[in-house]
């Protein structure tokens, strides 16, 4: 076996390169290429966000690490909350972006990475950090798909002077090929390596958090102080010949996953080693509608039973075989996804697979940090019940969902996605494509995807024509005339290669 990665940048990648080749295993590899993808890939993930770490040690129990972001604890009533909304245009539609100080949920990445370098890794973290340090203070070029980003989101990161000056430090906004360089950034982590998660949890970046969440935020010291990383067990969902390792609640990804497995599973899809594409829009059809009608809104508690063992789940498979009773389900809000995938397997067979996100970010540059905290409170998909209507010090649920598909022999694939609501249509269409029709890793990557919302279903070109035809009396079929990163960034790697997304600029190494 050899050492593969994949991440979202060739920069990302590499930083996980040097620490394999020296020595170091997949949890090593994949907290450094993490750290070094908070400035290769700026607008998608960093220190401020949360996220989620699926490991598969070669000698032990998988692990998830959850280590999402808390909701805060400070009084939400408060009449000078910093809370607005931005309108950020896509292209083709324009939508509205909620940040501020106000939008800034607890920050779990620098503690939940560490935390999973401490339980698994093997090097030093100083030599762990060493890419992401260099990167900081040195700069990193930027790739097509960071530029677009950025032009995208610069009504978020033109919002003040301090962010202004990291991504516009001319005036103009940083483009392809340009250099981002993140001194200050440089700094916080170099001082990181010696402190540890204590520097923004308990130490002096604490106070200024603190500080600065006094004018118009909602974060308390204390809730820094408090927050903890959950080691969760894994959702393990039979597909296949395999067992699909699911991040469990209270994220919503891996039930939903899983239920749209158990009804391909039921409907028979899986005997015939082809899943057609009628029958995997019915199925993500009726997840969605399941979603709707029978999950709460809101967070999800960590005791929430599967969907595909619950007594409803039976009558959702017959509504399928016998193509009754089926109407559109509502649909979520699309957008493009602050999201990034690193997925590492190592020659030892350590597998680690982990989505990171900043959100868009709350468009402010954290005072003598470098970095912005993320806006997860001004998300919609993770505030359904509403802006600011959340417990204190609880959970988020989330989207993220790295995933490691096992079988007797051990892990045979792993991935994970940025997108959004399109995170798990991604993940469950590389999981097919490899497993069922037979597709390396490099090909299930780059196949068309699609996706359903509501009653629109969209597709990149590619997608069979008889097919789409076959469902257009049904949806509002809408064919895009090229692939585009609105259909995720699916990092994977398996035994014998890996993949990185083209569709947001990922690469992948064999080593």
């Amino acid at each position: 076996m050899k050492n593969v990665i994949a991440g979202g940048d060739k920069t990302t990648v590499e930083a996980g390169r040097v620490i394999l080749e020296a020595g170091g295993n997949a949890f090593d590899a994949a907290v450094g290429a993490c750290f070094t993808a908070m400035i290769a890939e700026p607008t998608l993930t960093g220190p401020g966000g949360g996220g989620h770490f699926m490991a598969q040690p070669a000698d032990s129990e998988p692990i998830l690490f959850d280590f999402f972001v808390d909701t805060p604890s400070g009084e939400v009533q408060k009449s000078d909350l910093d809370f607005f909304s931005v309108p950020v245009d896509f292209g083709e539609a324009v939508q509205e972006f909620h940040i501020g100080k106000g939008s800034a949920a607890v920050p779990g990445n620098v503690a939940g990475l560490l935390h999973v370098h401490e339980r698994l890794g093997t090097m030093p973290l100083k030599t762990v950090m060493e890419s992401a340090i260099k990167a900081a203070k040195t700069g990193v070029a930027l790739s097509k798909t960071q530029a677009y980003l950025i032009k995208i989101l610069a009504p978020i990161i033109t919002h003040e002077e301090e962010i202004r000056h990291l991504f516009a430090p001319n005036g103009k906004l940083l483009q392809t090929g340009d250099t981002i360089v993140m001194p200050q950034f440089a700094d916080f982590l170099d001082v990181l390596t010696h402190e540890g998660a204590d520097l923004l949890y308990r130490g002096e970046i604490s106070r200024i958090i603190a500080d600065w969440a006094q004018d118009g935020g909602l974060i308390l010291r204390g809730d820094l102080e408090k927050y903890e990383v959950k080691e969760r067990k894994p959702l393990a969902t039979p597909f296949h010949d395999f067992t699909v390792l699911l991040n469990p609640p209270p994220a919503l990804s891996g039930v939903l996953i899983d239920c749209t497995f158990a009804l391909l599973t039921a409907m028979q899809c899986v005997k015939t080693q082809r899943v057609s594409l009628k029958n995997l829009v019915a199925a993500f059809e009726e997840t969605n509608r399941i979603r709707q009608e029978r999950m709460p809104v809101g967070t999800l508690d960590e005791d929430f039973m599967t969907l595909s063992k619950q007594p409803f789940f039976q009558t959702s498979v017959d509504r399928l075989n016998t193509g009754l009773g089926r109407s559109p389900s509502p649909s979520d809000a699309a957008v493009a996804g602050a999201t990034t995938q690193v997925s590492v397997l190592d020659k030892d067979g350590n597998a680690a697979s982990v989505t990171t996100t900043n959100g868009e970010g709350c468009g402010y540059m954290l005072p003598q940090a470098g970095f912005m905290l993320n806006n997860m409170l001004g998300e919609e998909d993770l505030n359904l019940g509403g802006f600011h209507k959340f417990l204190p010090r609880t959970r988020l649920s989330s989207m993220t969902a790295p995933t490691i598909v096992v079988d007797e022999s051990g892990p045979t694939l792993l991935t994970g996605s940025a997108g959004s609501n399109r995170i798990r249509s991604a993940i469950i269409q590389i999981v097919i494509n490899h497993l069922c029709h037979g597709l390396d890793i490099e090909a299930a990557t780059v196949a068309p995807r699609i996706h359903l919302e509501g009653n629109v279903l969209r597709a990149e070109p590619g997608v069979d024509e008889g097919e789409l035809e076959e469902l257009e009396g049904r949806y509002e079929v809408d064919r895009w005339q090229e692939q585009n990163l609105f259909f995720g960034g699916a990092n994977s790697v398996t035994p014998v290669g890996g993949a990185g997304d083209p569709r947001r600029s990922g690469a992948a190494i064999i080593i």
